[in-house]
């Protein structure tokens, strides 16, 4: 069964984000996915130095629990990562964390390249585009595959269970998930020669 890893870039655990992000669970686990869900929630994650230890070690050195991400990712088919917007951008360490594993990745087997995923954007008001186009930057230049949806994935909402409210952006964000379960299934299948 193909895997999908959810990271939650929310240190609010049942948050608005963490909500966007059950949503996306449940739809892929109606399609046939597994999934398993990362919060960011307590962890102190710190920033990438460019030491590129991890070329040698095969592993980030700092020792912060990014390694358990990057070995659950490592298992899986498909990544979609949901973070608040914080002054118009993501938050910084969900960035710090796309940044590292992405480093290790390219640092040792590309284990990114093909995973299929995208970003989510969940805020009050604003700053959802450039949220988006911040972090889909981590998943081109990892050669990840990005799947569309019939808007951009932004869900809007305040206060806890707002994003429940905007009827457009859940709708967009389970035509995400249905299409990233989709186009993991033809991967899958051809890849086992079979037909979907």
């Amino acid at each position: 069964m193909a895997k999908v890893l959810l990271l939650c870039g929310s240190p609010r655990p049942g948050g608005n984000t963490a909500k966007v992000i059950e949503e996306c669970a449940v739809v892929l686990r109606g399609l046939g996915m597994d999934t398993d869900t990362v919060s960011l929630a307590g962890r102190k994650i710190e920033s990438c130095t460019a030491c590129l230890r991890c070329r040698d070690e095969g592993s980030c050195h700092i020792d912060d629990g990014l390694n358990e991400i990057v070995g659950k990712l490592r298992d899986a088919e498909g990544f979609i990562v949901a973070t608040p917007v914080y002054f118009g951008t993501a938050r910084g360490d969900v960035m710090s964390a796309l940044q590292r594993i992405g480093m290790v990745s390219m640092a040792t087997d590309n284990f990114l390249s093909w995973k299929v995923g995208g970003p989510i954007a969940v805020g009050r008001r604003g700053g959802h585009t450039a949220t988006i186009q911040e972090m889909l930057m981590f998943f081109l230049i990892n050669e990840m595959i990005v799947p569309g949806s019939n808007y951009w994935n932004m869900v809007f909402g305040r206060d806890p269970g707002d994003v429940q409210k905007d009827n457009e952006g859940m709708a967009t964000i389970r035509l995400f998930a249905e299409n990233v379960a989709e186009l993991i299934s033809r991967i899958h299948y051809k890849s086992r020669g079979d037909s979907p």
